[in-house]
């Protein structure tokens, strides 16, 4: 394959990964449950473990971005509450990452997301509902969310579900996974560097290449948002959420 930008990556790599930059700024502006997509195309470009890594640095961006725009609409009490559980489940992801075979977890991953998605579509189909207030929902969700945010950069699902479960608003909603990734993201940043060792000055280099194509899909999702409803949008993260399920078992 000729190889480009400086011998980093080659032309295919770089579509890929490009591509999932364009993606990831338009899920950062608003647009959620595309995440399984993004991880899709960067294991694709640079492999599973090594795309964790080069996908931080474009994750922080996209944070800033997310919480400058939307911070009025944070609900910080939903936030304080799930947090501190993901933020355990980081640790653990840390040391399941380690030596976990990558198929295995993507099997397991696809499954997972699967039966959660079940669980969030009966959920809502009930003409009751109760929001759950057991301690244990938030903090299974949250240590979920946790280990699979490290592993593949996979929380969407169980944050999404959470937040759901909790009827936000699509824009309280917004907000309040925006400051959420933005810590969780910053505290993933020294197990990146000092244990995987995913993160290196050669991918702080493909970093600065593809940040133009994050940029372009902030603007184009800012847009997207504006024309989507509640009711079409919670319809949308179920779809998207069980589409890259599916992509996970042909991965």
């Amino acid at each position: 394959m000729e190889e480009s930008l400086g011998g980093l990556l080659s032309v295919q790599s770089f579509v890929l990964a490009f591509l999932a930059a364009f993606i990831l700024g338009v899920s950062k502006a608003g647009v959620k449950g595309i995440a399984v997509l993004i991880v899709t195309l960067m294991a694709l470009a640079f492999g599973g473990k090594a795309s964790t890594g080069m996908l931080m640095p474009l994750l922080l961006v996209g944070d800033v971005f997310a919480i400058s725009y939307y911070n009025r609409h944070t609900q910080w009490p939903y936030l304080k509450k799930f947090l501190p559980w993901m933020m355990l489940g980081v640790v653990f992801g840390v040391f399941i990452g380690k030596d976990l075979p990558e198929k295995s977890f993507q099997l397991g991953m696809g499954v997972t997301i699967l039966a959660t998605l079940g669980m969030l579509i009966w959920w809502e189909q009930k003409k009751e509902k109760k929001v759950p207030t057991h301690w244990a929902f938030g903090s299974f969700m949250g240590i979920m969310a946790g280990i699979t945010t490290m592993v593949g950069n996979l929380a969407g699902a169980f944050s999404n579900i959470y937040f759901l479960a909790m009827k936000l608003p699509k824009n309280h909603f917004i907000g309040t996974a925006a400051w959420l990734f933005f810590f969780i993201n910053l505290f993933k940043l020294p197990f990146h560097i000092f244990v995987w060792k995913t993160i290196s000055m050669e991918s702080l280099q493909i970093f600065l290449y593809l940040l133009p194509g994050l940029v372009l899909g902030l603007f184009c999702g800012v847009g997207l948002v504006k024309k989507i409803t509640d009711v079409f949008f919670r319809r949308m993260i179920l779809v998207l959420t069980a589409l890259g399920a599916v992509i996970l078992f042909f991965k």
